[in-house]
């Protein structure tokens, strides 16, 4: 399968994403968005970059039981609970430094959020992934 991933001309240049990302795929997976919960369903203790590492480690997770790998992402909304684009701006490096890195090469969103699902969540991550 090919995910082109472009910037279009005419577009500002990005931190990293690209504008529009094209997949013919066999199978599209779509993941619940990925909160930052231990297995015991707790929200994980530490900030929002702690949240953001359990965040990479459930996605992690989730794609490769679907057989899918952070390279076959297509798309990626980022919530997090702020509205200091200095908070937003360290959660998208952690990302895109993590293991999960390469998700983070394609369509992608960062949104500062008022609040998340769980008392004290911080982060929470939406991906589509495409197949062959």
């Amino acid at each position: 399968m090919t995910i082109q991933r472009q910037n279009p001309p005419g577009l500002h240049a990005t931190p990293g994403y690209h504008h529009v990302t094209v997949a013919a795929a066999g199978r599209t997976v779509y993941l619940a968005g990925q909160c930052p919960l231990t297995a015991a369903g707790k929200v994980v203790d530490g900030d929002v970059l702690a949240q953001t590492d359990q965040v990479v480690a459930n996605t992690l997770a989730a794609l490769a039981f679907a057989g899918a790998t952070p390279e076959d992402v297509v798309r990626t909304v980022i919530y997090v609970v702020t509205d200091d684009r200095a908070t937003l701006s360290a959660v998208w490096d952690r990302l895109t430094e993590s293991p999960l890195g390469a998700a983070f090469t394609t369509a992608s969103t960062l949104l500062g959020v008022a609040q998340l699902g769980y008392t004290d969540q911080l982060v929470e991550l939406d991906v589509t992934a495409a197949l062959a």
